[in-house]
């Protein structure tokens, strides 16, 4: 009788991300009943299909714990200063607690003075200059919504991840860098890679845990796993309408211990940690909470 290969566990992350907007929901039920009204708005430039997918998905789940949501659209053509004074109209609204600038913009667009337009207070992307500063000092609010959504998967998972070995591919600005910060601040031992790196098949075996936060379909095979490595896919394409992470599910879950689907994995818990930052900035704001 041949032998039959284990399969890894797959991680829902869509059943992580109800536990969470559970949660959410009672918030701010509470704000709600304190005469706070938590308000997220998103700014969209372009047409950009994902990026129309990714705030459909924010807005109903947004919807779904109450949680007001404001969508301000803009044309690709938009002056980088035309959207800062935007983005600073937007941000005269008193009741507004959360704001994101979905990402990629235009590429003439992707300036640090466009993201550095968001108060910070506000900011539930984590992603100005003072909010990263804050996330390298240990003195931040709220953590970036998938580097905070891949640190819930391992909780979840039981993982303490002092000392362990951890792949990280892909080295950005919305995932690798703040990622790495995080992970290092809890004393793990972190490898990142980029497109530059040699042996990444090499890295990969060493790794106890490996992230990919690429965009690349069939980046991380089969062969580039050890038996009963944790893998977490935060990385997203498109081809043809179809939606893809990083990693080739088919070979590397035949080896890893768990792994992470795309879609349903990670995408889903980064949505339901978004809306939990909404609230911690809406308690922070109108209560004076830190936390």
């Amino acid at each position: 009788m041949p032998f039959k290969q284990k399969q890894a566990q797959i991680i829902n992350g869509k059943a992580i991300a109800e536990k969470i907007l559970v949660k959410v929901k009672v918030w701010v039920d509470e704000l709600k009943t304190a005469g706070i009204n938590p308000k997220l708005a998103v700014v969209l430039v372009g047409d950009n299909k994902p990026s129309q997918t990714y705030v459909r998905k924010k807005q109903e789940a947004a919807e779904k714990v109450g949680i007001d949501f404001n969508l301000h659209k803009f044309p690709t053509d938009i002056s980088k200063e035309q959207l800062v004074e935007e983005i600073k109209k937007i941000q005269e609204d008193a009741k507004l607690c959360g704001l994101i600038v979905q990402l990629p913009l235009p590429q003439q667009l992707y300036t640090p003075e466009v993201l550095n337009a968001v108060n910070p207070d506000i900011d539930v992307d984590c992603l100005t200059n003072d909010n990263l500063g804050r996330l390298m000092k240990k003195t931040g609010f709220i953590l970036p919504p998938t580097p905070y959504a891949v640190k819930t998967i391992l909780k979840e998972l039981g993982i303490n991840v002092e000392g362990r070995n951890i792949c990280i591919i892909g080295a950005g600005p919305l995932v690798g860098k703040p990622l790495t910060i995080i992970l290092l601040n809890k004393q793990a031992t972190v490898t990142v890679c980029n497109s530059l790196t040699k042996n990444l098949k090499e890295k990969c075996l060493e790794a106890e845990i490996i992230v990919t936060a690429v965009g690349r379909n069939n980046l991380l095979r089969g062969d580039m796993v050890k038996r009963g490595t944790i893998v977490i896919d935060a990385g997203i394409s498109f081809t043809d309408e179809k939606i893809h992470g990083d990693v080739n599910f088919a070979e590397v879950s035949k080896r890893a211990g768990h792994i992470t689907p795309v879609p349903g994995g990670v995408g889903p818990i980064t949505v339901a940690l978004l809306l939990k930052n909404t609230v911690t900035c809406a308690k922070r704001k109108f209560l004076g909470e830190i936390r």
